[in-house]
């Protein structure tokens, strides 16, 4: 079966949802230098399984 390799979060208040994901889950976010605001999020190493985000 496939993996998912991508999935995104919507927020309206982004800061406040970059904190609690970082505090629940110890995920780390990068501002997308863009047009749009956006952030890549990596939820864990890349050897391991998972599923990265935006």
């Amino acid at each position: 079966m496939p993996k998912v390799v991508h999935f995104e979060i919507t927020a309206n208040e982004p800061d406040r949802a970059l904190a609690f994901y970082k505090n629940v889950f110890g995920w780390k976010f990068e501002k997308w230098d863009g047009p749009q605001e956006y952030w890549l999020i990596t939820t864990g190493e890349s050897n391991e399984p998972g599923i990265m985000a935006g």
